[in-house]
């Protein structure tokens, strides 16, 4: 049994340190001959078939109108290999570097939509734009994947999760209990 600790009041804008939901990924973006990457921390898994994933860009953000007028990108799941570029990346600004070169990443063509994929990445998420409903009001974008590819090895690579003030979080130990589940559920 687990004996709980006493809980001190928290500052309701940093909750994210301890809900962020998913590991930090690049999203390239292409609209019009420009392309541009960025990281993003703030995504979710909405629905499983279809596969749907909801991510929030910021209007400011330079991505936002390519994504937008495209109504497509790439989700690309970096490793802690690419910590120093995730964070260079995050740093700066498409409307103002080629950040593909700038951080020394390779571009490949996607199969299904114009976006490029990154090769360093783990994997890569080709996705359409399904629901903009939420886009004016709270730049929220819903995803549909049509489209994955993944590195064989390692099945579970270290990625990054964002905490908030520079802090970043390894993800940890694997531990299995699929036995535990009903089979339906596999």
């Amino acid at each position: 049994m687990v004996t709980p600790a006493y809980k001190a009041p928290f500052p309701v804008e940093k909750a994210r340190r301890y809900l962020e939901p998913g590991p930090i990924v690049l999203v390239s973006s292409a609209w019009q001959g420009e392309c541009n990457v960025m990281t993003l921390g703030w995504h979710t898994v909405m629905a499983f078939s279809p596969s749907l994933v909801g991510c929030l860009i910021s209007s400011g953000n330079h991505s936002f109108e390519l994504v937008r007028q495209s109504r497509e990108c790439v989700i690309n799941l970096p490793t802690t290999a690419l910590t120093d570029t995730v964070i260079g990346i995050g740093n700066s600004s498409g409307a103002e570097i080629d950040k593909f070169a700038r951080f020394g990443l390779t571009t490949e063509p996607a199969d299904r939509v114009g976006a490029p994929r990154i090769r360093e990445c783990h994997a890569h998420f080709e996705c359409r734009l399904v629901d903009d409903s939420l886009v004016d009001r709270y730049d929220f974008f819903i995803w549909e994947i049509i489209a994955a590819h993944v590195a064989e090895t390692p099945a579970y690579p270290e990625t990054l999760h964002y905490t908030g003030d520079g802090i970043f979080m390894v993800t940890g130990e694997v531990i299995d209990r699929r036995q535990q589940f009903l089979p339906q559920m596999l």
